[in-house]
């Protein structure tokens, strides 16, 4: 991924963005074809992510031969049409984060249980009492079915593409076009503009 030095997001950034966000795509390189890429929900914790598959999950296959994988989360996507710019080039406003991790299979049952624990009380936080007990109804039963992974983040490669070159005012036109236009994904997208542009100091929107 391309990030260029005023689309390049903190660390601060890049957790901020991640903490409202928990679903992503895990990639890792098969041996015998081409990535294999995965849609999963995930938990951040710390410097790890957590998170379970389905034992025949092909990723598994990948893992044995390389256990590097990048889970990539990009959200708060639009198009920028060319009349909104200076340059009168259209473009692409997201921000997308990448976890370089290694990744540890987790096969144990009492290992798998706390994955599964960790994700059930973040996921599902009206149920505290919902536990996974290997060997114990109504979950422990199904833990063979599944593996744990937890991934040790190594690399970050994080970009907030919002334009962040323009001048302050140039950046205020764009986030009140979006206003206007008020489509799927521009809510989101004039919120991480104007954000990076308090960052900045530069000038406010209402």
């Amino acid at each position: 991924m391309l990030i260029r030095s005023w689309d390049k997001g903190s660390e601060q950034e890049w957790r901020a963005f991640l903490a409202e966000r928990d679903f992503g795509v895990l990639a890792a390189n098969h041996p015998d074809g081409p990535p294999v890429l995965v849609p999963t929900h995930f938990l951040l914790d710390g410097d790890r992510v957590l998170l379970h598959l389905a034992v025949p999950n092909p990723l598994f296959a990948a893992l044995r031969a390389d256990d590097r994988v990048v889970l990539m989360v990009t959200d708060d996507y639009v198009f920028a049409p060319g009349h909104w710019r200076p340059t009168q080039v259209p473009t692409s406003y997201y921000a997308s984060v990448q976890l370089h991790c290694r990744a540890e299979v987790v096969a144990d049952p009492a290992g798998k249980a706390e994955i599964l624990n960790r994700q059930l009380a973040h996921f599902q936080p009206e149920t505290p009492d919902t536990r996974v007990v290997p060997g114990e109804e109504p979950f422990g039963p199904h833990l063979s079915g599944l593996l744990g992974l937890r991934l040790t983040i190594g690399q970050v490669h994080a970009k907030f593409k919002f334009d962040g070159k323009l001048t302050p005012e140039q950046q205020a036109v764009t986030a009140e076009r979006l206003a206007e236009r008020n489509g799927p994904g521009d809510a989101g997208a004039r919120a991480q503009l104007l954000r990076r542009l308090g960052e900045q100091g530069g000038c406010p929107v209402h």
